[in-house]
Parts: C-alpha cells; sequence; structure tokens
C-alpha cells in the first residue's frame, strides 16, 4: 500500500482522501462560525456602502442567517431601509473551497503564501457580492425616493457587478481558486523552492 501511494496514482488518491476528510471536518468547522462572519462580513461592507451612498449604517440583526441591515439616508434619516442579506448565498461553498485547498497541498509549492493569498481571494470575493448587493439596492431606492438623480450607466454598473458576481464568480470560486493555486503555486511550473 505504501509504495502504491508513492505513484502519480498514489499521489492523486491521497488528493482525494485528503479532500473528502478536510471536507468533512471543514464542514463541521464552518456551521457554527458561518453566522459570524457573516455578520462580520456585512457590517464592514455595509459601512462601507454606506460612505459611498451617502447613507448611514443604522444597525444590524442576525437571525436564523439573514443579516438584516438598516440604512438611512444622510438628507432623510427619518427614513428607514432595510436590507436582508442571506449569509448562505454566498457562504455556501466555504468548505468545499477549503477541501480543494486542503488536496491542493500535495501540489503546490510555498504554501504559506499560497494559502494566504487564497484565503484572501475568498475573503474579497465574499466582500464583492455584499457590497455589490448593497450597493445595487440603495441606488434603486434612492433613485426611486429621488434621494440621488437617475443615473443609467451606474445603476447599470452596479446590476451588473452584483449579477456576475453572483452567478459566476460565486458558484465557481471553490474551482478558481483550486485552479488559481495550482497555476500559480503548481509544484511541477518552476524550479522547486524550499517550503
Amino acid at each position: 500500500m505504501t509504495g502504491l501511494l508513492q505513484q502519480p496514482r498514489g499521489k492523486a488518491l491521497r488528493a482525494v482522501l485528503i479532500f473528502l476528510a478536510a471536507y468533512v471536518v471543514f464542514l463541521l468547522l464552518w456551521i457554527p462560525v458561518k453566522g459570524l462572519y457573516g455578520q462580520g462580513m456585512v457590517f464592514i461592507a455595509s459601512k462601507i456602502a454606506a460612505g459611498i451612498k451617502d447613507a448611514r449604517l443604522e444597525g444590524l440583526s442576525e437571525e436564523k442567517g439573514i443579516v438584516q441591515v438598516t440604512f438611512s439616508h444622510l438628507k432623510m434619516s427619518s427614513m428607514l431601509i432595510d436590507l436582508p442579506v442571506k449569509t448562505s448565498s454566498y457562504t455556501f461553498n466555504v468548505p468545499l473551497t477549503l477541501g480543494i485547498m486542503a488536496a491542493m497541498f500535495l501540489f503546490i509549492r510555498r504554501r504559506s503564501r499560497a494559502y494566504g493569498e487564497a484565503l484572501l481571494m475568498l475573503i474579497a470575493v465574499h466582500f464583492l457580492w455584499v457590497i455589490s448587493l448593497e450597493l445595487k439596492e440603495l441606488t434603486g431606492i434612492f433613485v426611486a425616493k429621488n434621494l440621488e438623480p437617475m443615473q443609467g450607466l451606474r445603476i447599470a454598473f452596479y446590476q451588473f457587478l452584483w449579477s456576475f458576481t453572483d452567478n459566476m464568480v460565486i458558484r465557481f470560486e471553490p474551482f478558481l481558486i483550486g485552479f488559481y493555486l495550482f497555476i500559480r503555486f503548481g509544484a511541477g511550473t518552476r524550479p522547486s523552492e524550499p517550503v
């Protein structure tokens, strides 16, 4: 069995076994952490979105995986706007992503840098999803209430950014990050360096 695991097919088999074990472990670890991560991500993105849209973040509340964000416009602070952000809509594949990253362990060099970059990409994608959703929704509401001038290009940009992030990037995130790790840090792509 040991000789089999040293051959190329054995390396692939080990990668599959690492993936399966890591996926189960990360799934069990992610379930209790997901709500806290979602609240933190929504809080940071909401603060920045409020600054971009001349709004004020009035509050956050979380119930059953949905973070309710309350905004008000600086010109009309009496009008409160509630936006629900479903945490699982952008974090559903985190255990899969982390499992793929763990399976790549056998195939990549400079592992600490590789995993650091991959985690930053994962967080950046989640941030982009939340902030683009909030900017799209706030722009639509503020234009409808005449608190912001109608600018079709800005509305189209926010709609495109959120749709692209939601429909393309979030869905393929685990495989994009795995592909990135393999191309950028793959052991066979450049002369080996110390780990």
